[in-house]
């Protein structure tokens, strides 16, 4: 497997955010979904990357600074066919190692409270994300938990 930048022209890459998007949007009541769009994962203080299997794509994540301290993991998806075998272990590992290289010292996400998200909840508490309050712009809401992770925990 291998990490690189995404590219926002290939066609794969492209049609695997939006199914990302339209799918954590559909599974979400209404003014509760955080999923970003293409152009939302193309602003300036958000880094996207892809994985690869040869020219398998597996999948996609990104870093969103919210702070030269904080950071936020973003659009983190797997192709279903290609979950739990590891792809998305790399791509969490990835960005919490690029997250320490700059300097962050917690990382933050927000995801859904329903039965389709229990997957991405456990995931993220078997890589020691644990639950808090809600951070950066959001605000409580039942639809959303929201998890952080101390970089300085090592």
């Amino acid at each position: 497997m291998r990490i690189i930048e995404g590219d926002f022209t290939d066609p794969r890459v492209v049609e695997l955010v939006k199914t990302h998007f339209t799918t954590a949007r559909a599974e979400t009541a209404e003014g509760s979904a955080h999923a970003l769009d293409l152009s939302g994962l193309q602003a300036p203080e958000i880094s996207f990357w892809s994985i690869w299997d040869a020219d398998e794509l597996l999948g996609v994540g990104a870093l969103k600074r919210l702070s030269p301290q904080h950071g936020e993991v973003k659009s983190m998806h797997v192709i279903t066919t290609r979950r739990g075998q590891g792809a998305g272990r790399a791509m969490l590992d990835h960005i919490v190692e690029v997250a320490k290289a700059e300097g962050m010292t917690r990382l933050s996400l927000e995801t859904g409270s329903k039965e389709y998200f229990r997957a991405a909840r456990a995931f993220y508490r078997r890589n020691g994300f644990a639950d808090c309050p809600p951070f950066a712009d959001y605000r409580s809401d039942a639809n959303s938990v929201f998890m952080s992770l101390d970089l300085n925990r090592d």
